[in-house]
């Protein structure tokens, strides 16, 4: 399942999980649009992994956690550390940095 942040506190939702996959978005980003079922896809298919949405342009410090600064950005942290990030809308690159942390 994905949780879409509402709110600036992925810094929480970090540190309270062991792994989280994140993908920093923006509405008007059509790539993010593209991506987003794939990584839902995705999501469905590792449950003992969060995998967080988060609006980069809402989100300031939230998109601060990963210095992203291209759009789609994905990053993976575990227990509570930055681990990696890509900036892609390529399922297969997507999948293998999930696959790091699984």
């Amino acid at each position: 399942m994905v949780q879409e942040l509402n709110q600036d506190n992925l810094g929480q939702i970090v540190s309270d999980n062991k792994k989280v996959v994140v993908q920093f978005s923006a509405t008007w980003c059509g790539n993010c649009r593209i991506m987003k079922p794939k990584f839902k896809k995705l999501s469905s298919e590792n449950e003992d992994v969060i995998f967080v949405i988060a609006d980069a342009e809402k989100f300031p410090e939230s998109r601060k956690l990963a210095n992203v600064d291209n759009l789609p950005t994905f990053a993976t942290y575990v227990d509570g550390e930055f681990i990696s990030q890509v900036q892609t809308n390529k399922f297969d690159v997507l999948k293998e940095l999930v696959n790091e942390v699984v």
